[in-house]
């Protein structure tokens, strides 16, 4: 149709080796996930990446699910894409799986939180970070409120409503990696995903 945009040519974007080596070995339809990467960041050089796969148990039902985070020298792509359970039965028994995408200015990133579980801390190595951590990066879209009652300095006082306190978190997003269960590397390159990340927002 004439004045329509010419479509994009997926084939022309290339992403780093290294991105691509880490979508394939995650499994989970990666000509489809590379794409989806692709379409978000266009012609950006990626700069870090880290890839995230986790398998889910739902009502007896296998769901897979994967998330790519991206940072080019302006944005943060994040890519997510699982398996669909359409309760219409619309698609058959077809498989059927979603995608989406998010871009978000590194300028618009309030924090990266890096949560560190440790087993047995009175015989912590030194160096090894424990063998879990949870990733948690805000941008403000999402703001989790925690409130308790407020709590009284006075040691006399027989009660009375002190109100609340609490505390505004932004936790736009959470990844759980575990040593046991995804391998020491996976929590190395997140740890080194977290870094980068962290040392470039804000600008």
């Amino acid at each position: 149709m004439a004045g329509m945009p010419a479509p994009v040519d997926l084939t022309a974007i290339s992403l780093p080796d290294a991105l691509t080596a880490d979508i394939d070995r995650a499994g989970y339809y990666p000509a489809l996930v590379a794409d989806i990467i692709k379409a978000a960041v266009g012609a950006e050089e990626v700069f870090s990446h880290l890839v995230h796969q986790e398998t889910t148990f739902d009502q007896d039902a296998v769901r897979r699910h994967i998330t790519v985070f991206a940072r080019t020298g302006t944005r943060l792509v994040i890519a997510h894409a699982d398996d669909f359970s359409d309760p219409s039965g619309a698609t058959g028994s077809r498989e059927v799986a979603t995608a989406t995408t998010e871009c978000i200015p590194l300028s618009a990133v309030r924090g990266v939180m890096l949560t560190h579980v440790t087993e047995d801390p009175s015989n912590y190595v030194p160096g090894s970070l424990g063998r879990e951590m949870t990733l948690t990066i805000g941008w403000g879209a999402v703001s989790r409120v925690d409130l308790l009652p407020g709590q009284c300095g006075d040691p006399d006082c027989e009660g009375g409503d002190h109100g609340y306190e609490g505390t505004i978190a932004a936790d736009d997003i959470g990844l759980r990696i575990s040593a046991e269960a995804e391998g020491r590397a996976a929590l190395d390159r997140a740890i080194e995903f977290a870094r980068d990340l962290s040392s470039s927002i804000g600008r």
